[in-house]
């Protein structure tokens, strides 16, 4: 994070005399004509714009890189989560050829059963019996693709 860090230090620094290029002259000399109030206005805004942008970026980038957050394609895989209670849930995850239910609270994982991962798949597939409404909206949309 120290890098991050200095990074946006030496870009705050490089950037500064560009967002405010009459703060030095207004400190060396001052029979510089007064700056109009838009123009130190659009001054304000653009600082405030980048300082809002690096914010943006190094919050973007702190949560792509966050440690523990790498996904992986490994052989753990949640099939399925209940709520309990409030801040409890039942979890049902793959591990290899292993299924187990695991009861998650704040500051504890439990096991509460262990047993071998099932075969078939979790969700059944589509099956081939559509309701009358699909049927009915699928005619509505041919009749109307032809009628163009």
């Amino acid at each position: 994070m120290i890098p991050i860090l200095t990074w946006g230090a030496r870009v705050a620094a490089t950037t500064a005399p560009l967002l405010f290029p009459l703060t030095e002259a207004w400190a060396t000399d001052r029979a510089q004509p007064v700056v109009s109030p838009w123009v130190s206005s659009l001054q304000m805004l653009l600082g405030l714009g980048l300082v809002l942008a690096l914010i943006a970026a190094t919050a973007w980038l702190l949560r792509r890189l966050a440690p523990g957050q790498v996904a992986g394609r490994g052989d753990l895989r949640v099939v399925a989560a209940v709520a309990v209670g409030p801040k409890e849930r039942v979890v049902l995850v793959d591990v290899g050829e292993t299924r187990l239910v695991l009861g998650v609270a704040p500051g504890s994982v439990t096991r509460l059963h262990e047993m071998p991962r099932p075969a078939q798949p979790d969700h059944p597939a589509q099956s081939s019996i559509t309701p009358p409404m699909v049927s009915k909206f699928k005619e509505i949309l041919a009749a109307r693709k032809e009628g163009k």
